[in-house]
């Protein structure tokens, strides 16, 4: 369970430290007081796509950080096994700081991880359910994976085989693609390859000659700076200011020196050193300028080979290396389009088995999907029952565009759920036909139907409840109040039957300190919560009518709770 949340400098949140407790918590509170803003933090928190924007405004960064309690046998202890991430005493605390400049730093028990990593360990301990699911859930392209979610065990296995062997088939068959282009367009390709070939290997390149050419180039083009230095060095060594045999002096009499008086063993060592040292630079440098002359032609033919190798850098590379390898590329591109026929009765033979092994595959994913379409079907209907729903018949169709389905990433289904609301009408997609209040009890049936698998510390609501009231209301409130018995309920709600089966109430508001606006949140007292549901029943005018009814609701909840607590 989420235990602890602190957020700071978060959107119009200075600061804000909430404890949640098991079972069932509400945030209540005015239309802007800031309850989604609590959501939104949570959603960072477990990896959600952060901004700038939401670093309150003159402050540097955003801080977030919750301490998750989990129990043994969880698959966050998995996860942290994986990462080498230590978790002591059954916590995990996720942290993650947003910065003002766009960039995030992400923390799992202390240790730092990237937004991939936070994101997965958010995926295992909070099931956030937006306002955004009920849009996904009226598109065609999210319904195959509710599906795939709901029969993992049958399903994962067979679509993990069937990917691996459909990428396989779309890299055979664009490889075939390319290779069955229009004549006139593969003839122009070989001309094109076989002119670059030509031209790379007539260059005859060698890796590290352009360097050594240009070293070359810079001795040559230099050559009377080379001599005079070099002349220069070795009369300095040499001439009648006899520089090295006054070191050659200096040396034998320190030798002298030393002979008598070891004391001067080191100085003797040291020049000795020195002269030998200096001999021998003297007689490479004489060498040096024996064999050292100016060939005009030799700085012509390399001024000659660079140009070549300028010309083949402008076409094919940054460097010589790079044109060599480009060269290599073509090479075997080349040779695959001169060998051409072959290679492609090979890749026909190649994609027809793939095909072939993809149907047999995608069958199989196709009937174990069939399957868990009637239990998913089965326990969608028990669940629309219990929310008065129950003229409501759903159907999970797999379309089809031919006689022969096609093959596609994740298999050879097209799925869409289907409604019917009303009896005697007909059935029709489910994004065309649902309002938003059907919308909402479909969506919590299916997180009831999914929480028995999820295995997640949290489930998250944010206004799950939009668009019904009465006995709805009520019925969706027992719902999500059978979700936490379990485990851990958050959820922000405006009516009044849902905060009422509460066994934690957060009051949230929004207030003016110093000339800037923040949030606070409150945990209200049985009394506070009369008033709060009063509030949420009338609006501002409170009459004793309006309190009697929010005590009336309260004592109708705590009875529901105990009920539903005992199976009843």
């Amino acid at each position: 369970m989420l235990a602890e949340l602190s957020i700071k400098q978060f959107a119009i949140i200075d600061q804000l430290q909430i404890h949640f407790k098991k079972g069932m918590t509400v945030l209540t509170g005015e239309t802007g007081a800031g309850k989604s803003i609590v959501l939104d933090a949570i959603g960072l928190l477990i990896g959600g796509r952060g901004s700038a924007e939401f670093v309150r405004y003159g402050e540097d960064k955003a801080e977030l950080e919750g301490l998750f309690m989990i129990e043994d046998g969880h698959m966050v202890y998995t996860l942290a096994e994986e990462y080498g991430i230590d978790v002591e005493d059954g916590s995990i605390i996720l942290r993650r700081d947003l910065f003002a400049s766009g960039k995030s730093v992400c923390r799992v028990n202390n240790k730092l991880v990237t937004l991939t990593i936070l994101r997965e360990f958010g995926r295992v301990l909070v099931d956030l359910h937006g306002q955004h699911e009920h849009q996904h859930l009226m598109e065609n392209m999210y319904h195959q994976s509710i599906l795939d979610d709901f029969g993992h065990e049958t399903i994962s296995p067979r679509l993990h085989e069937y990917q691996k062997k459909f990428g396989l088939y779309e890299e055979k068959r664009i490889a075939l693609q390319s290779l069955a282009q229009s004549e006139q367009e593969l003839a122009q390709r070989i001309d094109l390859l076989s002119f670059q070939t030509e031209e790379i290997t007539s260059a005859n390149l060698r890796q590290g000659e352009e360097d050594e050419l240009l070293g070359e180039r810079n001795r040559l083009a230099n050559f009377e700076k080379l001599h005079d230095s070099l002349k220069a060095a070795y009369d300095a060594l040499h001439d009648e200011m006899r520089g090295i045999d006054s070191v050659g002096d200096a040396m034998r009499e320190l030798q002298q020196a030393s002979s008598i008086d070891d004391q001067f063993a080191n100085q003797s060592d040291a020049i000795a050193s020195a002269f030998y040292g200096l001999e021998e630079v003297g007689y490479a440098i004489r060498d040096q300028l024996e064999t050292l002359e100016f060939d005009s032609n030799r700085l012509d033919e390399i001024e000659q080979r660079l140009s070549v190798f300028q010309q083949l850098k402008r076409k094919y590379g940054a460097t010589i290396e790079e044109v060599i390898a480009y060269g290599e590329k073509i090479g075997i591109e080349l040779d695959t389009m001169t060998n051409r026929d072959e290679r492609i009765e090979k890749l026909k033979a190649e994609v027809e088995l793939l095909e072939s092994e993809l149907f047999e595959i995608g069958n199989k994913l196709s009937k174990a999907r069939r399957k868990a379409a009637q239990l998913l079907g089965e326990a969608i209907h028990l669940e629309l029952r219990e929310l008065y729903m129950e003229k409501a018949r759903f159907e999970i169709r797999f379309m089809q565009d031919g006689k022969t389905p096609a093959l596609r990433k994740n298999g050879i289904d097209q799925i869409e759920f289907y409604i019917m609301t009303n009896a005697g009408e007909p059935f029709k997609s489910l994004g065309k036909v649902a309002s938003g209040g059907e919308l909402s009890r479909i969506m919590l049936g299916l997180k009831s139907i999914f929480s028995r698998s999820l295995g997640v510390a949290s489930i998250i609501f944010d206004e799950v409840d939009t668009g019904v009231s009465g006995r709805v209301a009520q019925a969706m409130a027992e719902k999500i109040y059978r979700l936490s018995i379990e485990g851990q309920v958050l959820c922000i709600t405006h009516l009044p039957q849902v905060a009422s089966m509460a066994d934690q109430h957060l009051y949230i508001r929004k207030v003016e300190e110093t000339d800037r606006t923040t949030t606070q949140v409150n945990v209200l007292t049985e009394a506070d919560r009369g008033n709060e549901l009063g509030r949420m029943i009338s609006g501002t005018h409170m009459t004793d009518l309006t309190l009697r009814h929010a005590e009336e609701l309260m004592d109708q909840a705590m009875s529901m709770k105990e009920s539903l607590k005992n199976g009843v």
